[in-house]
């Protein structure tokens, strides 16, 4: 079975509901242009949700080319509304959830991710409890919780992590950085370069605060190949050296780590299994986005993985860790 555990999906009834303003969200604003386009409270209005995120007919069809049998589906990250209150907040995922569950019924090889209210961790631990209990597979959360700066260390988010490990769930860590550094502004750097970063710096917090050590059943899947931990494991290493018993070691978490494919080079596909272990490496997409990996099969082809290692990474790991 090969399983793709890196898309995105947003159900058209739920765009349909929102541009018809059919919610009770009086800090959601919802806007029809060019695709529907959302501001939480008050904020500038996210970008356009843009068809093909919602396109589950053309979705299963290209699938089908690629001989994927499953992908694994979270919501798009401009949604998750992290700047909401956070009981308006808790009701928004549950919301988000309703929809997501619905959307993929009628589409077997989609398995779905929850959303959680990270602006509080007791309510994120509270809804992820009751998307378990629901039928999902895990969830997607954002890298910067209670908005711009926000870091996933953070204590209030402890009943969240603690909830996490004592079910054994899959939580999937995915960058929601926007411009805020003038020179990510050309160049298409935001996402070429700055989402990297934003994910680098997350869970490199989560490396050196102990995380994985605290919540021992946690299973944490990093987007984008890891973005630049690989790389820096080293230098990461050698950092933690110069303050031993400040910091947790981030070599020893760094091993706990799971990670998809979107690298986009087969030099870097290798180098993250060796570092890694292929083992803890999954065939992803990015899909519908159009910097996503188009031949994700043909990606981990190329790079010459024995059976047993191809096998892992093109589906056996993911059904195990999702229960797929």
């Amino acid at each position: 079975m090969f399983i793709d555990i890196h898309a995105h999906f947003v159900p058209k009834k739920m765009l349909d509901d929102l541009a018809g303003k059919r919610h009770s969200f009086p800090s959601v604003q919802a806007f029809a242009e060019n695709g529907v386009r959302v501001s939480f409270s008050g904020q500038d209005a996210k970008r356009p949700i843009f068809a093909a995120m919602s396109d589950v007919d053309g979705r299963l069809s290209w699938l089908g080319e690629r001989k994927i049998d499953k992908q694994v589906v979270a919501g798009w990250l401009d949604l998750f509304g992290y700047e909401l209150p956070a009981d308006e907040g808790a009701d928004w995922s549950r919301f988000l959830n309703e929809y997501m569950m619905k959307g993929v019924a009628r589409a077997e090889k989609l398995v779905p991710l929850a959303t959680v209210p990270l602006q509080s961790g007791k309510l994120a631990a509270r809804v992820l409890e009751e998307a378990l209990d629901a039928g999902f597979h895990g969830a997607m959360i954002g890298t910067q919780p209670k908005g711009q700066g926000g870091v996933l260390d953070d204590p209030d988010l402890d009943p969240f992590w603690e909830t996490a490990s004592s079910r054994k769930a899959v939580i999937y860590v995915h960058p929601t950085f926007g411009a805020h550094d003038d020179r990510l502004r050309a160049y298409g750097l935001v996402s070429a370069v700055a989402r990297a970063t934003d994910t680098t710096i997350a869970v490199s917090r989560l490396l050196f605060s102990g995380h994985l050590q605290r919540y021992p059943d946690l299973k944490l899947v990093v987007s984008h190949g890891g973005a630049a931990l690989p790389y820096l494991l080293g230098r990461l290493r050698a950092s933690y050296k110069t303050e031993k018993g400040k910091r947790a070691d981030p070599v020893e978490s760094f091993e706990k780590l799971y990670f998809d494919t979107v690298v986009y080079d087969e030099r870097a596909l290798r180098f993250l299994c060796e570092v890694a272990g292929a083992s803890n490496v999954m065939m992803g997409t990015d899909q519908p986005f159009a910097i996503g990996e188009t031949e994700p099969v043909k990606l981990i082809d190329c790079c010459g993985f024995g059976a047993t290692e191809r096998a892992a990474m093109l589906g056996g790991t993911a059904a195990r860790l999702f229960g797929i």
